[in-house]
């Protein structure tokens, strides 16, 4: 038997949990509900820290739902996004809309076409304000008998109390730092220092792991933010290194998406029939015009989540110094940056590392609202520059 034919067999045997990593016990509870068809739960939240693996779980556990036990050819389908009786909705915006919500209800309404179930996957569920969970809530509580909404979100806390009385929650547990640099290490041939150092910066983010092991300039803007605000002693080094900062998330942003808008912009055009160059017909301009409508607002949502990830890191920063002056030297996440952030322990009480955590929390709600992005970091970094809230 060659390698290739084994390989195949092996992914065939796992199907459709081989994608899911390092979350044993969801799986079993999964498995187990999709057994039961007498005590199925139609409405289900799947939570866990960013990089668990919450969507791959929902499409796995939707392809069990949807496909029969050997229908491997239905299941890849499923989890390809392409199978009739799935309905996956992961934001490209800010916020989920109420549009979107009532096109997710309409679509609950149907019974299955091939498969067993309908299953409708919300990958973003936290991302939902009150007045579009209020359009979910009858379909979560009275669903068709054979819908299942399945909701993904960092933590049940993010979503309102009356949905989440309405859905079974499943959290997944968080991996080790050891388990997801070999996880990465195996899975791009980083050395396992460069998988060690990414998955600790991720704090385990397998997704964001795996970039940073293989994106040299990921890891290097990474870097400079992180030593720029490390440097911060003035209103003027905060003003300064806010602009920085945005640069490089803006920079980042550009880079994960400015491909993919790319592509996209010519399948359209080949789609319509206009050839490279060619002057666009004003009777599909509209077309291409929205299309650029919803890059622009992704591009506005991936830039945020840029200042997210930042923001995420900088706690990890202050989380290490607050550790360093309660005379904590294991588990620092910033291992590299060690000199500096015991040179800040030392100067700071623990009372100012206190306020910068909870400035930097406060930014990320404020940018959450719309806030614009330079604005929120400087005002954080005064913060960080002189102790005070301003």
């Amino acid at each position: 038997m060659t390698d290739e034919i084994a390989s195949g067999q092996r992914a065939t045997e796992h199907l459709p949990w081989g994608a899911v990593w390092g979350q044993d016990a969801a799986v079993r509870t999964l498995q187990a509900a999709t057994a039961d068809a007498g005590g199925m739960t139609h409405a289900w939240l799947i939570t866990g820290p960013p990089g668990s693996g919450r969507s791959t779980l929902a499409h796995a556990f939707a392809a069990a739902l949807i496909a029969e036990p050997t229908d491997h050819a239905a299941m890849r389908q499923v989890l390809a996004g392409s199978h009739p009786d799935l309905t996956a909705l992961r934001t490209e915006r800010v916020i989920i809309t109420i549009d979107e919500a009532r096109r997710l209800v309409e679509r609950a309404a149907f019974s299955p076409s091939l498969g067993r179930y309908r299953v409708i996957v919300v990958e973003d569920a936290d991302r939902m304000t009150e007045r579009t969970s209020n359009v979910l809530l009858k379909s979560l509580e009275e669903p068709p008998e054979r819908t299942v909404w399945v909701l993904c979100a960092p933590s049940d806390a993010d979503l309102l109390p009356t949905i989440r009385s309405r859905v079974r929650t499943l959290r997944l547990r968080e991996p080790e730092v050891a388990d997801v640099a070999a996880l990465v290490s195996s899975r791009t041939g980083a050395s396992a220092q460069i998988a060690e150092q990414a998955a600790r910066h991720a704090q385990r983010h397998i997704g964001m792991a795996q970039r940073l092991a293989t994106d040299d300039a990921a890891r290097e803007r990474r870097d400079e933010t992180l030593r720029g605000v490390l440097a911060v002693r003035g209103v003027g080094d905060a003003v300064r290194v806010a602009g920085r900062i945005v640069e490089l998330a803006t920079d980042d942003a550009k880079a994960l998406t400015a491909e993919r808008d790319a592509q996209e912009r010519a399948q359209m055009l080949r789609t319509i029939g206009v050839a490279e160059g060619q002057a666009v017909p004003p009777a599909v301009r509209g077309q291409l015009s929205a299309l650029e409508d919803d890059q622009k607002r992704r591009a506005t949502r991936s830039l945020r989540d840029g200042i997210d990830r930042v923001l995420t890191d900088l706690q990890s920063v202050y989380r290490d110094v607050i550790m360093l002056q309660f005379g904590r030297e294991e588990g620092l996440v910033n291992v590299e940056l060690a000199p500096d952030m015991r040179a800040l322990a030392t100067s700071w009480e623990p009372r100012r590392t206190l306020a910068v955590l909870d400035r930097i929390q406060h930014t990320r709600r404020s940018l959450e609202q719309n806030a614009a992005p330079l604005l929120a970091v400087e005002s954080m970094l005064v913060t960080v520059a002189t102790g005070r809230v301003p």
